[in-house]
């Protein structure tokens, strides 16, 4: 497991365009979340133990602020030639059993991942209503322990997404989101061969 931090797409970037394939398997895209007040977009994928931490707190967070208006959706854009753990058959496991209320979106070509320049497992990006990026950041200050090789302990440190939570209430209540914001942590995204980020 490489560890990698979040880029931090530059504030204000209107939010890049997608089309893919949900577990439901219809597509899911960018334009269906038009009306929305905030849309939270998750890169996110089954096996790593940073996404497993926050994956309960992360599925209480989406109903409550889904009832608000904002829409949550997550994309898993690992190569799941070498990591099956990720594959498309899995994903739909994977929300069934997370209790996930938002789509889950398979980014095959990975091409998503490369729009949004996102690195890591989780990688958290929130855009207004106009689209336009007001955050990109961690989840919470909380990190799992690696106890040993594939051993990790989420015990003494419970994720909250507090950080999260506190750039969508400033987003729901009109004021500005803090700035000043820490980058995510997690695995680096599976890159297919020569899709490796320059």
């Amino acid at each position: 497991m490489a560890m990698t931090a979040s880029t931090m797409m530059e504030l204000g970037t209107q939010a890049p365009f997608f089309e893919l394939k949900n577990t439901d398997n219809t597509l899911t895209s960018l334009n269906d979340f038009a009306d929305n007040k905030a849309l939270v977009v998750l890169f996110i994928c089954n096996h790593c133990p940073y996404v497993i931490h926050i994956a309960p707190a992360l599925a209480k967070l989406a109903v409550e602020y889904q009832d608000k208006g904002v829409a949550f959706v997550a994309i898993n854009s690992n190569d799941t030639d070498t990591y099956p753990a990720d594959s498309f058959e899995n994903m739909v496991k994977e929300k069934a059993a997370r209790g996930y209320t938002f789509p889950y979106l398979f980014d095959e070509t990975q091409s998503v991942a490369k729009a949004f320049d996102a690195v890591c497992t989780p990688d958290i990006f929130v855009f207004d209503a106009q689209k336009k990026l007001v955050y990109r950041g961690q989840f919470d200050s909380s990190r799992v322990r690696r106890i040993s090789s594939g051993n990790y302990d989420s015990s003494q440190s419970a994720a909250t997404g507090e950080d999260l939570k506190v750039a969508l209430e400033a987003l729901l209540q009109g004021q500005s989101v803090d700035e000043n914001q820490i980058a995510s942590i997690g695995c680096n995204i599976k890159w297919k061969q020569g899709n490796e980020p320059t």
